[in-house]
Formats: C-alpha cells, structure tokens, sequence
C-alpha cells in the first residue's frame, strides 16, 4: 500500500524521467555530431553533469528557482562550454524543470492561473525578441557574457539582503511563520503582460528560466502570496523555457545529451529539496548562493574587460 501510495504521488515525475532517459539514449546513440569548442560527453562528463543538475534542482526546490544560476556559470567556466552553448542548453534543460515543478504546484492549487496566461503569453513574445536579440551577440563570446553576469548582480543582491534581513528577523526573536491566505495575485492584464515581456526578453538573451526576476517581482511588484508566487513562477517559465530553449535548439545552440543529463538531475533534486525544505534555513542558503552569484556576475563582468578571476 505504501508503495502504491508513492508510485502514485511521483508518477508524473517517475514518467517525465523515463521520457527523459530514453530521449537522452537516443540522442546518445544516434547523434554523433560534434559541437566546436564543447567537451565530449563521456561518463564522466555525465555524471558531473547530473550530479550539477542535481544540485541546482535542490537548490531551486529550496529557494524557488529554475537551477539556471547554479547551470549556467558551472557550464562555462568549469565544464569549458561557449558562453552561447551554455545558455542554450541550460534553458532547454529547464524545460522539463519547470514542467515537472509547475505540475507538482497545479495539483496542489498552488499557482495563479490567469497571471500565468497573461505572463506566460507575453512571456513568449519576450523570449522571441530575446532569442532574436541573442543572435547578433551568440558570435560576440565576451559581450554575451558581459550581459549574463549583469543580470547576475540582480539575484546575488536580492539573495544576500533577504539573507541579512531574514537573519536578523530571526535573531530579534520573530521566528513565527506569517500565514497568507489570499488565493490569487493582483495586477491588471497590461502590467503582468509587460513584466511578462521583460522576462521573457531576458531569458531569450541570457538563457535563465525567470525564476530569479519571477519571484521577487511577483511578490514586491503585485503582492504575490509566497506559496503561489512559486508555484506560479514555475507554471509561466513552462512556455518561456519551451519556446526559448527550442529555438535555441534550432539555431545549434544547444547540446541535447548534455541538456537531458542536466534535466534528469534538476527533477530529482528539486524532489529532495521540496522533502528537506523544513529542514533548510532558507536565509542561510539565500547569503550563501547570493556571495556566489556575486562572484559569478563578477567573472562574467571582468572578463569582458580581459580580467580572469579564478
């Protein structure tokens, strides 16, 4: 019995891997083309591929985020992959992210179906312009790469001020949990549609899913309760990610076994981390990734002015 009770909580993530398996050996199989200036995939490249998918699904289960600011920066500047390589495979990559967390939300009521139609839509025309935008800097390596660490500043800076600010909330002695009640996001169609066009333009540019921009605008820019503003985030990166991620796959900008690795791992560890997230000081982890994410921003920055920092 309780193996059936589990086989059916997970079944749609237990299918979605099993899609993801078979498409990752038949890509494997049969696609032999090689891809300039990209590593080969060989064992073990696959597994540190899965286990840094992996990785960022934890920590997308732990603070709400696709996994495409964990992805990104560890694909180029650790596993040697083109700036243009790296974000288009992590973007196809978080197809299925978003799919199987978007999913999991749905069941649980826990997403704002109109935002998501009217972000979602807007969404895709941003992604177009951005993965047209995208074009013209795919052969401007450094350029490109000066843009993504830009964006990055945005997500360190928001992750290490709610990691100060919540940790001083909980050394003053206020450690309840506010409880929201309402079950819908405000905003008028015009101004959800045109947030949903700038971060659709940013992740057809740089290949980050939105959840970094997502999140914090829903919930300061139209009053998003938390749980929703999650749940929500994922259902509208569902058609930015698809759109986005096969264009890119169009234009040869991504490399599909790395990109199904990379898929495997996500949906898995954002399974661990939505089962250990009480068990997580969600604070901590906002400082700790958000130093990261600095560093990373500055990486990208200072490389386009022809300062490597290790």
């Amino acid at each position: 019995m309780n193996k059936e009770s589990w086989f059916i909580k997970y079944k749609f993530t237990i299918l979605l891997l099993i899609v993801i398996l078979i498409s990752t050996i038949l890509v494997l199989s049969f696609d032999t083309t090689a891809i300039d200036g990209v590593p080969s995939l060989n064992i073990t490249m696959i597994i540190t591929l899965f286990i840094v998918g992996s990785l960022a699904g934890l920590l997308g289960g732990w603070i709400g985020t696709g996994g495409c600011s964990v992805m990104l920066p560890v694909l180029h500047f650790w596993l040697g992959f083109p700036a243009p390589i790296a974000v288009g495979t992590t973007l196809f990559a978080v197809i299925f992210t978003a799919i199987s967390g978007g999913y999991g939300h749905f069941k649980q009521k826990n997403l704002d179906k109109r935002v998501t139609v009217w972000m979602g839509a807007a969404g895709i025309i941003g992604v177009i312009i951005g993965s047209w935008l995208f074009t013209f800097l795919s052969a401007k390596s450094n350029l490109l790469g000066a843009i993504i660490g830009i964006v990055f500043l945005w997500p360190s800076f928001r992750m290490i001020y709610e990691g100060i600010r919540g940790s001083k909330k909980s050394d003053s002695g206020s450690t309840s949990m506010h409880i929201e009640y309402p079950q819908h996001i405000g905003g008028h169609p015009a101004k959800l549609s045109v947030f949903g066009v700038i971060v659709g333009t940013l992740t057809g540019l740089v290949g980050l899913g939105g959840g970094y921009a997502l999140v914090p605008g829903l919930i300061y820019l139209f009053g998003a309760p938390v749980y929703i503003t999650m749940g929500t985030s994922l259902a509208v990166m569902i058609p930015m990610a698809l759109v986005g991620g096969s264009i890119k796959l169009a234009q040869g900008f991504v490399f599909p076994g790395a990109a199904l690795v990379l898929a495997s791992g996500t949906i898995i560890g954002a399974q661990i981390g939505a089962l250990t997230i009480k068990k997580i000081k969600p604070n901590t982890l906002k400082l700790i990734f958000g130093i990261y994410f600095l560093y990373v921003a500055a990486k990208f920055i200072s490389n386009f002015f022809g300062i490597h920092i290790w």
